[in-house]
């Protein structure tokens, strides 16, 4: 299929046309267009319910960077472009960080990024319901990518919820992705790449701990689609994971230039797998689907539901929970305790923030490589299966270099075991 093929007529095309042709083209190649005289790649979008214009007009904006074009018979949200670049190469950012200077004077701004989070703008990526004595938090992001401002503000959607009187929070994820870590777009694009490595890295960090550490409530991951990195970890902080079958989980880092990875994972993985099956996931780099992971004991509750009727499937499992919420809970307060007990929590986040801090920092660091090839859509330059050469065996005297670049020297194994 070409991009003729997909080409938007915004004065003859309906909206359900228009989505049909951006959904079929998202996430890769995008659907190309023009805004002005800036061309560019279409993707993440939605209809919206009440704004009209002149078909192809932009009419307004939302705090979270989408844009909202007309069409013959309403309009569509646009949440991200990527510029066409005659060398190629354009990073896929949200909409209005890369066409702002085309935008219209005095357009309607739509705040998406309210603390109202139960309003259900077509736009937000944010949306809290509670049903009874149950909340249940869904977190749109494109790709599963989380920017530092997007896991800040999960953070504050989090925290609303676990203030409430509510027995169980329940995490829903996206609809397309459950969550795939920080969001190396944003990071790639940023004047500082190191400095918003670490920033995104550390919020993502502190929704993590949130969750581990709230122990007047029983949480509960639901995961009806797959999730990567950072994001594959997030879900293990819960108390208990459902995941649907299907799904395709990617607990592992090291692909992204040897990098690390935090998020608590040295903690929670071991504590779910043992500390060997930790390292295989990690080192090996391979995907795990949702039968294997159940083997694993990498998730507790393997649901035979399709897409559409999962989030009520999770409704009717979330309230079977009930009953048992108080006594889970209390469980969990004891067990938390003595793991601090153990070793604090804070001491696996310190380890972590470590090896990423030589990761993000280290001059050449293979990180920075692979992230800029990653967002542009270029080929790797090496592979974590190929053989390792010699300057691969890891150690605790820093970094060495070698014909493929840098790689960190640390042992995961006797670092993070706690011996």
């Amino acid at each position: 299929m070409k991009q003729a093929d997909r080409q938007i007529d915004w004065s003859h095309n309906n909206t359900g046309e228009i989505l049909a042709r951006i959904h079929a083209a998202d996430g890769v190649p995008g659907v190309l267009d023009q805004l002005s005289e800036t061309r560019v790649f279409l993707h993440n979008a939605c209809a919206e319910r009440e704004l009209k214009g002149r078909p192809g007009d932009i009419i307004a904006t939302a705090s979270n960077g989408a844009i909202c074009r007309a069409t013959i018979d309403g309009a569509v949200w646009i949440g991200h472009v990527k510029p066409k670049l005659d060398a190629g190469g354009g990073i896929k950012l949200p909409a209005t960080h890369v066409v702002q200077n085309v935008l219209p004077m005095g357009l309607p701004h739509i705040d998406t990024n309210t603390t109202a989070f139960f309003d259900d703008h077509p736009a937000k990526e944010i949306q809290c319901d509670i049903i009874g004595e149950i909340g249940y938090l869904h977190f749109r992001f494109h790709n599963g990518a989380m920017s530092t401002s997007q896991c800040r503000l999960l953070l504050e959607a989090y925290k609303d919820l676990a203030r409430r009187s509510l027995k169980i929070i329940v995490l829903m994820g996206g609809d397309d992705n459950w969550s795939n870590g920080i969001h190396l777009n944003h990071i790639e694009a940023n004047e500082d790449p190191a400095e918003e490595s670490w920033r995104n890295i550390n919020v993502m960090d502190d929704l993590v701990y949130e969750v581990v550490t709230t122990t007047d409530k029983l949480v509960i991951a639901a995961l009806a689609c797959n999730a990567g990195a950072g994001g594959a970890i997030l879900p293990l902080a819960a108390d208990f994971v459902a995941c649907r079958d299907g799904v395709v989980l990617n607990p592992h880092y090291k692909n992204m230039g040897w990098l690390y990875g935090s998020e608590y994972w040295t903690y929670l993985l071991p504590k779910r797998v043992g500390w060997d099956c930790a390292i295989e996931l990690t080192e090996s780099c391979l995907p795990v689907s949702a039968k294997r992971a159940k083997q694993l004991g990498l998730i507790d509750e393997l649901i035979e539901s399709d897409h559409a009727s999962f989030v009520d499937y999770m409704r009717e499992f979330a309230r079977s929970k009930l009953s048992l919420a108080a006594y889970l809970s209390a469980k969990k307060r004891l067990r938390l305790q003595a793991d601090e007990r153990r070793r604090p929590l804070n001491a696996y986040r310190t380890h972590e923030l470590t090896q990423m801090y030589k990761n993000f920092y280290f001059p050449n660091s293979p990180y920075h490589l692979a992230r800029s090839a990653f967002v542009r859509k270029q080929a790797a330059c090496w592979s974590t299966l190929s053989t390792k050469p010699q300057s691969a065996i890891w150690s605790l005297s820093g970094y060495q270099i070698h014909a493929g670049g840098v790689q960190p020297d640390f042992d995961r194994r006797q670092t993070n075991s706690g011996e």
